[in-house]
Formats: C-alpha cells, structure tokens, sequence
C-alpha cells in the first residue's frame, strides 16, 4: 500500500443509540437502547472498505499465522502472537501507582482496519496483569466514550484507531446524530483535560484529517479519487514516478486538512505518508535520561515496521516531547526518495509525550505490524512507561524541545 487510505470512510449508520455493559471479563459488549416510537435494530460495527469485515484480510502479514485480525474473530488476536507477546513483557513497572488504576482500551476505527487491533488491546490487558500497575477494559464500540463511562477509567488506550473514529455516521447531516458525535468528542476532550490521560499507538495519528465530504477536492479523501480536468477533458492517470522517487505535487497540503482541530493539536500529529512494511530504520533515543526511554540505555536500536511520517504543519517539536525518532541519517537514499511530499525538516518522531489541559498523553507511531508487540522487550517496558506517564503515576519531563535549526 504505497499511499494511505481514506480517513473520511463511511460507515453504515447504526439507528440506535448504545450504551456499554461489562461482560465476560475485560471486553466490554454493546447493548442496544431503543429510542422511544423508533424500530429497535441492532448495534453494527464499523466496516472497511466497501463493507468488508472489521480488519482487512487481504494484507499478508508473513511473520504471523492467518488468524486474529485475518479471521472471522477479528477482535481475538492470535494465539501464537500473544504467547510471544507475553513472553516479551517486563514483569514489573517502573513506577508504583499512586492509587488503582483503570484503562479503557478503544479498537474502534472508520478507516483502514488494522490487524494488530486486538494484539495492541490485549498487550496492554497483559501488561496490566503481569505489572499490577492496573486493570484493563476492552470495547471495539465508539458508544462507550462518554462521561459517565469515563468517569470510571483513569486513561484511555487508543489502539489503532482510523478516520473519525468517534463520528456516528451521518450520511443526511441529522442534527440529532451531531448532537451524539459532539457529545461523544466533548466527553474525550474533557477527559484528558481534566487530568487524566490518552496513549495512542500506530494508527491513533491516523485519524481525523483529509478533506471534509463536499470540499470538491480529489483524492483519497473527501470522497473517491478524481482525474484532474482540463478544457473539460479528463486527463489520464499521473506518470509512474521513477525508481527511489516519489511524487512531490501536494507539498503542505499532503494528509489533507484537520477535521478536529482539538484532537489533532492533542494527539501531536497526522499522517501524510507511511514507508511500506517491512522497510528497515533506526530508531534513534532522543531524551536518553527521560525515565520513559529507561530501558533503551541510550542505546539506538533497528526495527521493521510501516513507518509513518506526519503532515507538515499537524507535528512539530514545538508542541511535543519526541522521546523516540527515525535516525534520517542512517536510511538508504532511496527510502529517502520513496518520501511523498518530503518533509523539509526532515524530522519524523517515532514516540512522544505532551500535555493536554491538565492531563498527559503519550504516542507511539510504531505499531502496524504484530512483530513491533513482542520482537523487541525494551519497546515493551517503553510503552509500559509511557502508559504510566499518561496515568499520571511515573513523573518525566514532558517540555517541548524545539528542533535545532
């Protein structure tokens, strides 16, 4: 997949509203609630593409056998994935949590559904356990952000989500639906403001931006790719770009525009591009005395992942503490070439914290493919640490350092 998807994808609407119930342990279950003269109809989750199945099982994924997100269990993540991932996780936590502590893991997207989903959601579920550092709840339902749910969690884990992943889907702009899709963005909002906290990994940088339904703009998103025209002829399709090269035609315009303004300045950054899985980088310790980045000892280290790069103007070091980053200077030139809309600075962050009101908010853009969960333990108790961070219970310094011109 050279280019990103869509993040204005559609989903059909699901009429009733729901509320959440736990159920069976840690995965939180919807229950429909019929509004009142109306036909009751069951709670639907989100689609991908062209109504397919909530993950995407066209991807080939070689390191992992076809289950979890490649199977018709799309929220179970694999046996053999979590076994290893287990294995991989630090058994204690850096810091002793200041009181019991409770995160709601949300898997909900509206945009490419990633099959690392359930791994991500049941790593922190793990973590939790093996760490005592807290409990954990699982929903793949956007219903569930809401205040008197979340007057019960002390973080929200974002795992993945794509598009406008707390939207109910309004295809005929009811001012009835808004009203449900702006109550559920002021309960997130409120949320972390008031001192709690939100960790994101991989595709939770991937959401909300592109270009609004009926902007007349051409692309991936705000509706299906259009062929440019000219004397009111269709023009064919652009030129393949030669080798190591990619194309340079959207510059600050690329990854489109923010679609909530709020939660882009809070999440740190949106997605304009990503190098294709399995593309080599070394990852680079930015703040090596942060005791977020403990357990990398100052130490650079290689990965493999899909690696994202953000939109020009949504990331910037002045807004954020990158803990983590790519080391540009050891990427082959043609990965350099392969780039869409070059970020002049040169500057892709891999993990960050920042504030947000009073509370705090931890990213990770690693993540896509399963083997980032259990290949690497120092990454492990990275993300161990950067959810306690978000928690509020381990101290780090989380003030932007600008990049050095």
């Amino acid at each position: 997949m050279a280019m990103k998807r869509s993040t204005c994808v559609m989903a059909v609407a699901a009429g009733a509203a729901t509320v959440m119930a736990a159920v069976g342990g840690s995965v939180w279950s919807p229950v429909p609630v019929q509004a009142q003269g109306a036909t009751q109809a069951p709670f639907v989750l989100p689609t991908g593409r062209g109504g397919a199945p909530l993950y995407d099982s066209a991807m080939d994924f070689s390191l992992t056998e076809a289950c979890g997100g490649r199977s018709k269990t799309p929220m179970e993540a694999c046996e053999n994935d979590v076994r290893r991932m287990v294995a991989a996780l630090p058994s204690t936590a850096p810091a002793k949590p200041l009181q019991p502590r409770r995160i709601l893991v949300l898997g909900t997207s509206r945009g490419f559904q990633h099959s690392s989903i359930p791994l991500a959601a049941k790593m922190v579920e793990e973590m939790g356990k093996k760490t005592g550092a807290w409990t954990t709840d699982i929903t793949y339902a956007a219903s569930a952000i809401n205040a008197e749910t979340l007057s019960h969690y002390d973080a929200i884990f974002l795992s993945s989500t794509t598009g406008t992943f707390l939207d109910e889907p309004n295809p005929f702009g009811d001012p009835a639906v808004q009203a449900v899709t702006d109550a559920r963005r002021k309960a997130f909002m409120d949320f972390v403001r008031s001192g709690k906290g939100v960790a994101g990994i991989h595709a939770a940088t991937d959401s909300y931006h592109g270009f609004a339904a009926g902007a007349g703009r051409a692309g991936r998103a705000g509706g299906a790719p259009g062929q440019a025209r000219q004397g009111g002829a269709p023009q064919g399709p652009p030129p393949v770009p030669p080798p190591c090269t990619s194309s340079q035609t959207q510059g600050a315009a690329a990854g489109g525009d923010p679609l909530w303004p709020d939660f882009n300045k809070m999440i740190g950054g949106y997605f304009k591009f990503h190098w294709l899985y399995p593309t080599p980088i070394t990852v680079k310790i930015d703040d090596p005395s942060n005791p977020i980045n403990a357990a990398f000892k100052g130490q650079s280290f290689n990965t493999i992942d899909e690696v994202y790069t953000f939109a020009w103007n949504s990331y910037s070091r002045d807004n954020v503490r990158v803990l983590t980053s790519i080391d540009y200077s050891q990427m082959s030139d043609c990965d350099k070439g392969l780039e869409s809309n070059q970020r002049p600075d040169h500057d892709f962050a891999l993990s960050y914290i920042k504030r947000e009101g009073q509370g705090r908010v931890y990213v990770n853009v690693l993540g896509h493919h399963e083997s980032i969960y259990y290949n690497n333990p120092a990454m492990l108790e990275h993300i161990l640490a950067g959810i306690q961070y978000a928690l509020g219970d381990l101290k780090a310094d989380d003030t932007p350092v600008p990049l050095k011109k």
